[in-house]
């Protein structure tokens, strides 16, 4: 048994027996994220992994690390925590795919003011969840205590993650051509982007999180706004997999599409986008109305419905639907690419 314990640490704030708590109660979330290549067990100072690098000629590992941002705010106004981890796995590892690596495994940090076990496996739940929808491992993390820095019920949540791609796989957009078809995901709503924005419009610290509001179809807005990021990781592994050949990913995060699907052009190229071709989920119709937000500013701020963009050939946009359909995917042709800038036109 542990029995490490300091008086003079508690009294500074930092209950170090409450981490043990903590680390007893998220060790079977932790372990049900394993996965081959997970060497040792939780505790140790390094998370260890050994990659499957058989057939592949030149491996490249493919990092990504992100936070929640104020999203975290919703959250801890409506004492919901389980789903918030999700989000930050979801948007390190739709990071990563874009580059055509499989993420391998995630490492997460919690910042808090006060250790409260129950609500750090809380936290880990919803972490733990993501590692599995992307199909990785969690193999460890940090809870730090920050006393007199943050109050006792703020927390802040980071997290981290590494793929892999063989290097003749990897997904970077040098091959995009005019007539290449753009494929749009559909989102699961605002992700975790652009919440400052959310909170300012809906004035979120006195607002009534739990009514239920008639332009969501009457769900709450809380609710709505704390639905987790969607996970696109398996999808686009079983377009890979099934030999689409995908030129160029883009996940949309903040700054929206005007920012996110330039970053997937290259030069003498611009990706030319029907907004009339993806449904648009009510979440951002209230949002604009609320704030008098003007389009242009909602589609640079906000995914606006699609989570995840995609080129693909002409001739494989029926095998590519296909394939994201049986994933469970909601898949929009949604523009082609053309010559231009190398930027992005919305029409």
């Amino acid at each position: 048994m542990n029995n490490s314990h300091s008086e003079s640490y508690a009294a500074a704030g930092v209950d170090v027996t409450a981490g043990y708590e903590a680390v007893a109660r998220i060790r079977p979330m932790v372990e049900s994220t394993y996965i081959p290549g997970v060497l040792g067990a939780l505790g140790g100072f390094g998370g260890l992994f050994a990659p499957d690098v058989s057939g592949m000629k030149r491996p490249v590992l493919v990092s990504g690390t992100d936070g929640v941002g104020t999203k975290l705010r919703l959250a801890q106004l409506m004492g919901k925590h389980d789903t918030i981890g999700i989000d930050c796995v979801a948007m390190c590892v739709n990071d990563i795919i874009c580059g055509g690596a499989a993420p391998l495994f995630f490492l997460d940090y919690i910042a808090c003011g006060k250790n409260n076990p129950g609500r750090i496996a809380q936290i880990v739940s919803g972490i733990a969840e993501g590692c599995r929808q992307a199909g990785c491992a969690l193999v460890g993390g940090e809870t730090a205590e920050h006393p007199g820095l943050m109050a006792e019920e703020d927390y802040d949540v980071a997290g981290f993650s590494v793929g892999i791609v063989d290097e003749e796989k990897i997904i970077d957009g040098k091959d995009l051509a005019v007539g290449d078809v753009l494929i749009g995901l559909g989102s699961s709503g605002v992700h975790s982007n652009g919440f400052s924005l959310v909170r300012k419009v809906f004035d979120v610290e006195h607002a009534d999180l739990s009514a239920p509001v008639e332009e969501l179809g009457g769900k709450s807005l809380g609710e709505t706004l704390l639905t987790p990021t969607r996970i696109y990781v398996k999808a686009v592994q079983s377009l890979l997999g099934g030999g689409v050949r995908v030129k160029a990913i883009s996940h949309i995060t903040g700054g929206g599409l005007y920012e996110n699907v330039p970053r997937m052009m290259k030069e003498g190229l611009t990706a030319q986008i029907e907004t009339a071709a993806f449904p648009v989920p009510p979440i951002f119709t209230l949002i604009a109305q609320r704030g008098n937000i003007p389009v242009r500013d909602m589609y640079n701020t906000f995914n606006m419905g699609v989570g995840l963009i995609l080129a693909v050939p002409r001739e494989e946009v029926g095998q590519a639907k296909e394939v994201l359909c049986r994933c469970g995917e909601r898949a929009y042709v949604i523009g082609s690419v053309v010559a231009g800038d190398g930027g992005v036109k919305l029409v």
